[in-house]
């Protein structure tokens, strides 16, 4: 897919990977340490940056990239003498498309059976 003078690379996501990525960004570390990739762009970081931007130590810091990059989140490649971590857009998109790509599919679902059960559970439980 083209976006602009960029190629957008699709990938398909599963409910086993997306689980992997959602529990991945479930710790605040990793959440923040992700978004500051997302910032970075497609070049991504320098271990060092990445270190002073969050504050995180070096062996902690490490450990959050390595869980990052298992489950496709964050691509990770050596520069030089240095290691660049970046965000994996594709993968990052594939998981928001998993999240969203059923949105709103039942909102023609006729709620009235449902609303009605729950409001007899109501009835029965305050008297």
């Amino acid at each position: 897919m083209h976006i602009g003078s960029a190629t957008l690379t699709v990938l398909s996501m599963d409910t086993i990977t997306a689980s992997a990525c959602l529990e991945a960004l479930g710790q605040p570390t990793r959440l923040d340490v992700f978004r500051l990739l997302v910032k970075a762009g497609e070049s991504g970081l320098p271990f060092g940056e990445i270190q002073e931007r969050t504050g995180v130590p070096a062996s902690t810091l490490s450990h959050h990239l390595a869980t990052l990059a298992r489950c496709g989140l964050v691509n990770q490649n050596r520069q030089g003498r240095q290691n660049y971590s970046a965000a994996a857009f594709a993968t990052m998109h594939a998981l928001m498309g998993f999240l969203t790509a059923e949105c709103c599919t039942l909102s023609d679902h006729d709620h009235s059976h449902a609303s009605a059960a729950v409001a007899d559970r109501m009835l029965v439980s305050q008297e």
